[in-house]
């Protein structure tokens, strides 16, 4: 947005394992905004990244099948989620056809995803190319806090530093 949101009138909910409707509805820290043309970072308490990117940090309780959703706190619009309420898809959801994707992975929207879905089933898309996430590996806090950003492009080859064909600028193993 082009001005400042504040979160008073918003909230995070989310279910666990299947849940019928949201278990958990959960306020943002008191004075919480969205400055123009950011980004709001709520992390776990216990987080391991660098702390200064997150503009919130408490207790979550989530892994990679429970349900998460952005409401409309004043009439309970659901303005975005990511899974399924009522689905229950073991370890995690497929996203881009990466199976178990939501489940020890980083998943960043697409710079051209400017808005909410909450049709998880199109968001997650069945490829690389209709999915509106891209789907990293587990902790990769390289866009963190932005939005939108270019993705690198991958450079494969070999990561493995005692190999003799190592490879210094591989990003992605071959």
């Amino acid at each position: 947005s082009d001005v400042d949101v504040a979160l008073s009138d918003y909230a995070f909910v989310n279910c666990s394992n299947g849940c019928d409707d949201w278990e958990y509805n959960n306020s943002f820290a008191d004075g919480a905004v969205v400055a123009a043309g950011s980004t709001y970072t709520v992390c776990h308490s216990s987080f391991a990244g660098d702390l200064s990117l997150c503009n919130e940090t408490r207790t979550l309780y989530h892994n990679g099948d429970d349900a998460q959703g952005l409401v409309y706190s004043t009439d309970g619009t659901l303005l975005d989620v990511f899974g399924s309420i009522g689905e229950d898809p073991g370890s995690g959801w497929e996203v881009a056809g990466i199976s178990n994707a939501t489940k020890d992975h980083t998943l960043v929207r697409k710079a051209s995803v400017t808005s909410g879905n909450t049709d998880w089933s199109f968001s997650a898309g069945t490829s690389a190319d209709d999915s509106e996430w891209v789907v990293f590996e587990q902790n990769t806090w390289d866009y963190m806090g932005s939005h939108p950003h270019e993705f690198a492009e991958a450079v494969v080859g070999c990561m493995d530093v005692n190999a003799t064909n190592y490879d210094a600028s591989a990003t992605e193993q071959s």
